[in-house]
């Protein structure tokens, strides 16, 4: 079962990937990021207000911190619009990895998500007061052309319409369309109980993982294989007269070195597998 819920995780978060991202020609915008960054009073739990060009909804986002200094968890929790078309009751969530690679400007950061084919993007947090709101813009560059994404967050399930116009004015300024946002509802959401957690994160992927899914597909075809084997040693000794074949079972009146004089007993140290081609 867990693993048919992998699966339609996976294909909908592959479907997906054209969610919540606009497409654009060119470099990616400069989005100036917060000056004085205090990560440690951004960590945590943030209800998304509006993101770009989604379907989802019930988003949310959970910064935590990471193994090593300098690295934290993104998490993205959301009911994901092609799970709804199904009677499943589920929680989807996406875990990135997040890194500072410049010290001195912390809210200038890079995420990079399992299923992200084209690597890492950027993730920018341009506006925030910590207790209340913050905006973030993530891009991402491709040959000819970017892939934007940019998200209103609110420590709440709601938020001041003076604050997201002041929001989507600010990214204006910096070249982003705002009307490519999406307003995200965040009603009747799952409350955890009675519902499936369905996750894809960095190690879903893992050589580990995906060694444990190969060495039981290989417990399969070793099976597989044995029962072919055995099948057809079984015939190759009815054809040749020889083998296991149960003594009782044969005419007492027939002398079996007659019938084939030239086949001789097979050895009984050898495998009965070794004659397969």
């Amino acid at each position: 079962m867990k693993s048919i819920i992998l699966c339609v995780a996976v294909l909908a978060a592959l479907f997906g990937v054209g969610y919540s991202h606009s497409y654009h020609l060119g470099s990616c915008p400069v989005v100036e990021p917060v000056s004085r960054f205090d990560m440690n009073r951004y960590l945590g739990l943030w209800y998304v207000i509006q993101k770009t060009s989604t379907a989802s909804k019930c988003i949310t986002y959970n910064y935590t911190r990471g193994d090593e200094p300098g690295e934290y968890v993104l998490t993205q929790d959301s009911d994901h619009p092609i799970l709804g078309l199904t009677p499943l009751k589920h929680e989807y969530h996406y875990t990135g990895e997040l890194t500072v690679p410049e010290p001195s400007t912390p809210a200038r950061m890079q995420v990079r998500f399992p299923l992200s084919v084209a690597g890492s993007a950027s993730h920018v947090v341009f506006m925030t007061d910590y207790d209340n709101y913050a905006a973030m813009f993530s891009c991402q560059s491709l040959a000819f052309a970017n892939r934007q994404s940019a998200t209103i967050l609110s420590r709440r399930r709601d938020l001041d319409r003076t604050r997201i116009d002041e929001i989507r004015q600010r990214l204006s300024s910096f070249g982003v369309d705002p009307y490519d946002m999406s307003i995200i509802s965040q009603t009747g959401c799952p409350s955890g109980n009675n519902t499936v957690d369905i996750s894809i994160d960095p190690h879903t992927f893992s050589a580990e993982n995906i060694g444990h899914v190969v060495r039981k597909a290989g417990e399969k075809i070793g099976d597989g294989v044995e029962w072919v084997a055995n099948a057809g040693s079984k015939v190759y000794h009815k054809l040749t007269g020889t083998g296991s074949e149960d003594s009782s079972t044969r005419p007492q009146n027939v002398v079996t070195a007659n019938i084939r004089p030239n086949i001789q007993e097979p050895n009984p140290e050898v495998n009965d597998v070794e004659w397969i081609p």
